[in-house]
């Protein structure tokens, strides 16, 4: 099981009332029970985006097993009024017995992937739809912004640093969302303690202030941390920092890390200065408000690695991802075939009915070129291209894996993919989606 996991409390409530109110009136109207497909899209990605990343899968289907109603949360349901007394009923031995495919996690995917394919009757899969768009909006518009920020760095680490500009357990959620695109640790212990990613930090400018001298401090966190500590030196003045780090540490000094200014110029400045002094493999970190812009402007900077906070927590602009879950095909008559459904609205707001395949057509080169998405039978030569995997299976989780499978996935996928996909500037996806019937 993935450590999520099952010490996690009842994820039942998280949703919306709607899914209730539309449960009761189902099971009234004797229709709760017909066989549907719901699938999980969404229409656009965000403005001037080339790809998307899915991401919060694993978190998918812990909310899944443990979408259970609890005495008390029945009993408040009861005192609230919002379902009747067969209702209530029902939901006291929910359980979700369908099937769920979708796009493995750290998967790239376009306008139109059928990312999640949710499986079984109407009353148990239209109550899970708030908490698994809950999930896969969030993580999947953080992956984004992680996979933009790690594809700008070139191979120079990136650490997430957002805990303190999120809800505590979003803050969570992003650590496990930057990791799967490429991030490689994270300051937030509960997501080391829970994801297992690994965790640093040493101190902040609150520790140096906290000393009469700044060397008082660096020589404090030596003494505790080791000679292979980071040090921050923009406290007061950096060169004078930078010289006091080096004599108190020696050449052997780990990091310093630059929180202000103008880091491309004081980067040069720093380098060129512990260069000097002999500490040749000191390493420089730079934090203070990154996104992929910034980061991809100090390309040519000195700099090892990247702390980056509040623009990854937020997804970079883009909190969400526009993911909706509709009702794609379901059963006229009971145990009779799918039949497709779709909404028929005015605008952009109008879906696809039938259940969906989907295919990533490459070149002769190996090179994507399209997102193939079908309901029909999927061609010979798209059968070995196909996009979606088994998640769970008669009620059981069958898509659990390492979170360094996601990671290893997405460096894969992101991969195949033309070389515009990483490009800052604006432009619309790498690939284009084509339907086939």
């Amino acid at each position: 099981m993935d450590a999520t996991s099952r010490a996690a409390g009842s994820t039942a409530l998280l949703t919306d009332r709607y899914e209730l109110t539309m449960l009761q009136a189902a099971l009234r109207s004797g229709a709760a029970h017909r066989r549907s497909v719901f699938e999980v899209f969404t229409r656009r990605l965000p403005n001037g985006r080339r790809y998307g990343v899915t991401a919060g899968t694993g978190r998918v289907l812990d909310a899944v097993e443990n979408f259970r109603f609890t005495t008390p949360q029945l009993d408040w349901l009861a005192d609230q009024d919002v379902v009747d007394e067969d209702t209530l009923r029902y939901l006291a031995d929910y359980r979700f017995t369908g099937d769920i495919h979708g796009y493995p996690e750290g998967e790239v995917y376009f306008p139109g992937s059928p990312l999640l394919t949710v499986e079984g009757s109407f009353a148990e899969a239209v109550i899970l739809e708030t908490v698994i768009l809950s999930i896969l909006n969030f993580d999947s518009a953080v992956a984004a912004a992680a996979s933009r920020m790690t594809s700008a760095a070139g191979g120079r680490p990136c650490i997430e640093m957002g805990a303190r500009r999120a809800h505590e357990s979003a803050a969570v959620a992003a650590s496990r969302a930057a990791y799967v695109a490429g991030f490689t640790a994270t300051s937030d212990l509960q997501a080391g303690f829970t994801h297992g990613i690994p965790t640093t930090g040493t101190a902040a400018h609150a520790f140096t202030l906290l000393h009469d001298t700044e060397r008082d401090a660096f020589t404090a966190q030596i003494d505790s941390m080791g000679r292979g500590t980071t040090l921050l030196v923009d406290t007061y003045d950096l060169k004078e920092a930078v010289r006091t780090a080096v004599e108190v540490a020696g050449p052997e000094l780990g990091a310093v890390r630059i929180d202000s200014g103008d880091l491309t110029l004081l980067a040069h400045r720093v380098r060129r200065q512990l260069d000097d002094l002999g500490a040749r493999k000191t390493r420089i970190i730079v934090t203070s408000d990154l996104d992929e812009y910034a980061i991809a402007a100090l390309a040519a900077a000195p700099v090892d690695g990247y702390g980056v906070g509040t623009s990854l927590v937020t997804g970079s602009g883009h909190p969400t991802c526009a993911m909706v879950y509709k009702l794609v095909a379901r059963e006229s008559v009971p145990g009779g075939p799918l039949v497709p459904v779709a909404k028929r609205s005015a605008g952009a707001k109008s879906s696809v009915g039938g259940r969906k395949w989907a295919a990533r057509r490459p070149d002769a080169d190996g090179v994507a070129e399209a997102e193939v998405i079908g309901t029909g039978p999927v061609p010979e030569e798209l059968a070995a291209h196909l996009l979606q995997v088994p998640l769970v299976l008669n009620g059981e989780s069958v898509g659990r894996e390492p979170l360094a499978a996601a990671r290893e996935r997405h460096l894969r996928s992101l991969g195949a993919l033309p070389l515009s996909a990483t490009q800052l500037s604006k432009g619309e996806p790498v690939l284009t989606t084509e339907r086939t019937a």
